[in-house]
């Protein structure tokens, strides 16, 4: 049996991608050499395509026009591959939420540290975060086309889209993305570990947003006992943070010196 015709095999059997290893474990008599060079043709036809260092997805054939698959059609098996925890998050999150104000361009992935040696010459679709732990307590699933997605629930998919807004085109997006995503927020009904995964600066970003920006007095109140509730005090803060602009308002409730203006786009 060749290398093509497994494959095909496999992806009857809904396996869609598989390792390096997996190919020499099923080829133990071909040399690696020999390996390498048939998965470089499958991939030169399009047959095949490597998303991470020795790993590949078999392209189903409605993505060989493209030459390219999604992530969310690899992303739980390939993180399976590495064997580490994982969830998806910020605006690639917000889409699977329904509040994608725009289809995000790179596919934002959280995990744990150590960093995994990536590329975004092999991957350009990818990007990667890391955290110390993975709060598994604050994420959801989905069914794909291969399987299951973990992603961010609303509430922390809302604090990391003001905790790294550079990943997410910046912060006035961000209040746009939040615009529909308020909807499914419910700070009343998240549990410790969401008073644990964020900074100061990210709970004030996003109480100040949902306050003054989004007119979401009622979520901002109820996130700002909570945090009193769990012992976080507020020092004062610039809301867009790194910029040295003029300070042009204040506000009292989440101690925020607003120095820029927040941008929300017509939904």
């Amino acid at each position: 049996m060749s290398i093509a015709t497994w494959l095909r095999e496999r992806e009857i059997a809904f396996k869609n991608t598989f390792s390096v290893r997996d190919v020499q474990s099923e080829f133990s008599s071909l040399s690696p050499q020999v390996i390498h060079n048939e998965l470089n043709r499958l991939t030169r036809q399009r047959v095949i395509l490597p998303v991470y260092r020795g790993f590949y997805v078999k392209l189903p054939a409605h993505y060989i026009a493209a030459g390219m698959t999604p992530p969310d059609f690899y992303i739980d098996q390939l993180m399976a591959y590495l064997g580490k925890p994982y969830y998806v998050g910020l605006l690639s999150a917000g889409e699977l939420h329904g509040a994608a104000h725009q289809r995000p361009q790179r596919y934002s992935v959280f995990t744990e540290f150590p960093a995994a040696r990536t590329s975004k010459k092999r991957n350009p679709y990818l990007d990667w975060h890391f955290r110390k732990s993975i709060p598994e307590s604050l994420l959801q699933r989905i069914n794909s086309e291969t399987g299951t997605i973990r992603y961010s629930n609303p509430e922390l998919t809302a604090l990391d889209l003001v905790q790294y807004p550079q990943f997410s085109g910046g912060l006035s997006n961000v209040a746009t993305v939040l615009t529909e995503l308020q909807e499914k927020i419910d700070f009343s009904k998240v549990n410790e570990t969401f008073f644990q995964v964020g900074t100061a600066m990210a709970y004030q970003r996003l109480g100040f947003i949902l306050e003054e920006t989004l007119g979401n007095a009622r979520q901002s109140d109820i996130l700002h006992a909570r945090l009193k509730e769990h012992g976080w005090n507020f020092r004062w803060t610039n809301l867009e943070k790194g910029l040295h602009l003029q300070i042009l308002a204040s506000n009292n409730h989440w101690h925020v010196y607003i120095n820029n203006e927040l941008e929300v786009d017509d939904l």
